[in-house]
């Protein structure tokens, strides 16, 4: 990966940055010509992206993403509630959800918890889809005869 840093940040090549992006290097020529995309060239002329370039896009379309309501799912265990704790640091978060008799809990991204603009107070709809189930039984049950 051929990178170089200085005061704005590190750099890519162009390629890596249309990989990236999920587009051709074609369309980030486009772009740098339109102006949408800042581009520099290496000492040897290769056109180089900073990866903040990169970043912004992404979060671009991301914000302008037109996901369509979801009408039907396959989880069927589905508990609306109240968020009632958030604990997060800089990479992870937890999030308590009070749903009826229920508490759930749920571990997350900070991300996510901005990408929700998530709040303590916040109606919420926790889903759970399980890969497994444990079955317990409690102490003190009569033996079988």
């Amino acid at each position: 990966m051929a990178k170089s840093t200085d005061s704005a940040g590190p750099r890519i090549r162009v390629g890596q940055a249309a990989e990236m992006l999920g587009v051709s290097v074609e369309t980030l020529r486009r772009w740098e010509a339109e102006g949408r995309l800042a581009m520099e060239r290496s000492d040897g002329g290769q056109r180089l992206v900073a990866i903040g370039e990169v970043a912004r896009l992404l979060a671009e379309r991301r914000k302008a993403s037109t996901d369509r309501p979801i009408v039907a799912q396959s989880a069927r265990n589905r508990f609306a509630g109240i968020v009632t704790r958030i604990e997060r640091d800089r990479v992870a978060a937890v999030v308590e959800v009070i749903a009826g008799p229920h508490r759930l809990v749920s571990l997350m991204t900070a991300e996510a918890i901005d990408d929700l603009d998530l709040r303590v107070g916040d109606e919420a709809i926790c889903i759970v889809k399980a890969t497994n189930v444990i079955v317990e039984v409690p102490s003190g049950r009569e033996a079988r005869i």
